[in-house]
């Protein structure tokens, strides 16, 4: 019969306390990505409401007006895209959209960085 090392099983003992950490850090990042996207589904969905509360009295005219509508239905359609799709779902769609049109999206990522990057170092 073998003895046990201790050293084993201080090694054992401690990947499993990392994993069951790692677990608990991804329970929380999908329950925050959860909870940051029924808020987001909720503002998109607000705006799209006073946008389109408002459209009617823009200056500028019909044209003006028009555009308004379409920007609050725009608004309309992603907030219920975003409250019927979980973060996996978005992510997965997001991966297609961006390997079938790799050019525009690296566009897209270089003008939110550079967007972001310059935010962040303003004084």
């Amino acid at each position: 019969m073998s003895e046990r090392n201790p050293l084993d099983q201080s090694l054992k003992n401690s990947a499993s306390d990392l994993k069951e950490s790692m677990s608990d850090m991804a329970r929380t990042a999908s329950q925050t990505a959860e909870d940051g996207r029924k808020t987001a589904a909720e503002r998109l969905g607000s705006a799209a409401s006073a946008v389109r509360d408002r459209a009617d009295q823009l200056p500028g005219g019909p044209k003006v007006q028009q555009f308004a509508h379409a920007a609050a239905e725009r608004l309309s359609t992603t907030a219920d895209y975003m409250r019927s799709h979980d973060a996996k779902h978005m992510l997965a769609d997001v991966e297609r959209v961006v390997k079938n049109n790799p050019g525009p999206s690296l566009v897209i990522a270089a003008a939110f960085g550079f967007v972001l990057g310059r935010a962040l170092t303003r004084e």
